[in-house]
């Protein structure tokens, strides 16, 4: 479905929450009441009560940010200073906060733990330090993506673990969310919308890198969307109807992953030469990829298994083929890691 223009979702779906939440709240006593009756009649522990817990955190969240966010344009002068220092740094603190309530009440609710281990390289590259020492360079952190929310629970460890300010990469669609469609546009973010010209996508993603700061992180996600079978299979036939041979073979041997699309990710680390380079792998909500499998793990106990591996600026490579060679190294070693199960981190220089 297109997204509507700016100016249609201001004045249509801006407003839509706050409308709909008085509805929400005055049905709530017999919501709560029938997910009782229905919960009595499922397997596991308040299924159905878990799942109203969590639409009310969610409509809490968007209503709150939405209200926020119009006092900040009144406070930035109705509009007039919102690129501001000042306002960037308030719209941080209202996603941090936000980050901070869905990831803290979907934890609670669906008995979800989140085991993230950080991991710089030594002096030669090749071995992870462990515990960490902090990177005190600006990030370009490239993540593995499948699973519900991963992205969500990707920027919470970035800006609460890490205490990161995020620049992210999005699909165009995620705008058709008020809340976030109003905050993220505050801040540093490119949200690519479909079939749009690559060279002129790749040049706004140098742009968005450019400025960056000790604390700032870019977010990509290199594979474009969540894994799935059919997603491999679409990805393999384009590399051979292009005659990609060598690139085809390889991603038929990526079983939990998709091959990456290496120019985003290389366009933001050549628009910001000092940022190290971050891959993250997770495992844990794999097999959790659309609602009907969502509502069947409830309340199943679940650990999100999270490895942030930094290298050096100094030990990356200068030509592109062996950044993108480094790159599909990085992918394939996150595969193996996630069919082994094993606790080391993968080793994009191994």
């Amino acid at each position: 479905m297109t997204l509507p223009p700016r100016w249609v979702r201001r004045f249509v779906l801006w407003p839509l929450p706050l409308i709909l939440v008085w509805f929400y709240v005055a049905s709530v006593p017999v919501l709560l009441i029938v997910a009782f009756v229905v919960s009595y009649r499922l397997p596991g522990s308040l299924r159905a009560v878990r799942s109203l817990g969590l639409a009310t955190v969610y409509v809490f969240v968007e209503v709150a940010i939405i209200l926020a966010s119009f006092g900040l344009w009144v406070a930035t002068g109705f509009g007039l200073r919102l690129r501001s220092r000042w306002s960037v740094q308030a719209h941080y603190r209202v996603l941090n906060w936000a980050l901070r309530t869905l990831v803290g009440g979907g934890r609670r609710l669906f008995s979800l733990d989140i085991a993230v281990r950080g991991f710089i390289r030594d002096a030669d590259g090749r071995h992870p330090v462990d515990p960490p020492g902090p990177i005190e360079h600006p990030l370009v952190v490239m993540s593995r993506h499948a699973g519900p929310a991963d992205s969500i629970l990707l920027m919470y460890e970035l800006m609460v673990q890490f205490e990161r300010r995020p620049r992210i990469v999005l699909k165009e669609s995620l705008q058709w969310d008020p809340a976030f469609d109003i905050l993220l546009n505050r801040l540093p973010t490119h949200f690519v919308r479909h079939g749009a010209d690559r060279d002129e996508v790749l040049g706004l993603l140098r742009d968005l890198s450019s400025d960056m700061q000790p604390g700032d992180a870019f977010v990509i996600f290199p594979e474009g969307g969540n894994f799935t079978p059919r997603r491999r299979e679409r990805a393999i036939e384009y590399f051979e109807r292009q005659g990609r041979t060598a690139e085809a073979e390889r991603a038929r041997g990526l079983q939990h992953v998709l091959p990456p699309r290496t120019n985003g990710a290389l366009a933001a680390l050549d628009g910001c030469p000092s940022a190290s380079p971050v891959f993250v792998a997770h495992t844990g909500l794999d097999e959790i990829a659309g609602p009907r499998d969502l509502w069947r793990a409830i309340p199943d106990h679940k650990v999100l298994d999270m490895v942030f591996v930094a290298v050096t600026r100094d030990q990356f490579p200068i030509d592109d083929a062996d950044q993108v060679e480094l790159m599909w190294a990085a992918w394939e070693l996150i595969d193996r890691w996630i069919d082994d199960g094993r606790t080391a981190p993968p080793d994009p220089d191994a």
